[in-house]
């Protein structure tokens, strides 16, 4: 066992466990996207990043990926971890304006802007689909290719795959494949329409103060 601070709280883990295991284990919520419990961690979404202080550096880290080790600190909600996430995710739904879990999570994080240029693609290269085809479904039928902007999943040789067993799993998992969710009112490509309060702790005390989702408690009893 290895004992951690996450958020101020010392908490034990299992040697060999990632900071998200264990912060979820223990009810601290951090975002993914790329990460499903029951396949690889990938680390593709950077999401998950947190602050972690291992006694030499403060560095921005994977959640999913980085081991939980002895005595490290770990920050999940400060305010250079929201402003990355912020930034992350406005590159993804610059990408993929139309998915409703991006919009869902936009409104989450408190993004209200968009400063990239909008574009209509079907894929953040998260990697769910291609994973779950090959170790849920044992089929292989889909992977990556190409670099960069060039990257992308596809089937061998752009063709019909023999082994694809039309299941649906990649599309089941997808996190675009899905009509956006639109307010009644929504000028741009955000809809915010879930947007009710950000964490005003980040700005205070640059890093949200309790575990839970933001409910905005905390302000509404400070404005009275």
């Amino acid at each position: 066992m290895v004992t951690l601070t996450i958020d101020g709280v010392k908490v034990q883990a299992e040697e060999g466990s990632t900071i998200l295991e264990v912060a979820r284990f223990y009810g601290f919520n951090i975002p993914t996207l790329c990460y499903h419990d029951e396949l690889t961690p990938y680390g593709a979404c950077r999401l998950c990043m947190v602050e972690v202080n291992d006694g030499r550096r403060t560095r921005l880290v994977a959640s999913c990926l980085y081991p939980a080790k002895e005595g490290i600190r770990v920050k999940t909600h400060s305010q250079r971890v929201v402003k990355g996430r912020k930034l992350i995710l406005e590159l993804l739904i610059a990408r993929c304006p139309n998915s409703k879990t991006l919009q869902d999570l936009a409104s989450k994080i408190g993004l209200e802007h968009v400063r990239f240029k909008m574009e209509s693609k079907d894929c953040i290269l998260c990697g769910l689909c291609v994973r779950m085809c090959a170790e849920q479904m044992g089929s292989g039928a889909i992977g990556f290719v190409g670099r960069g902007q060039e990257r992308e999943v596809v089937t061998p040789f752009r063709v019909s795959s023999e082994i694809c067993r039309n299941c649906g799993a990649c599309m089941y998992i997808c996190p675009v494949v899905e009509l956006q969710c639109r307010g009644v009112k929504s000028p741009g490509e955000l809809c915010n329409s879930c947007l009710v309060i950000t964490p005003q702790c980040v700005e205070k005390y640059d890093q949200v103060m309790c575990t839970l989702d933001s409910c905005g408690a905390c302000v509404q009893k400070e404005e009275k």
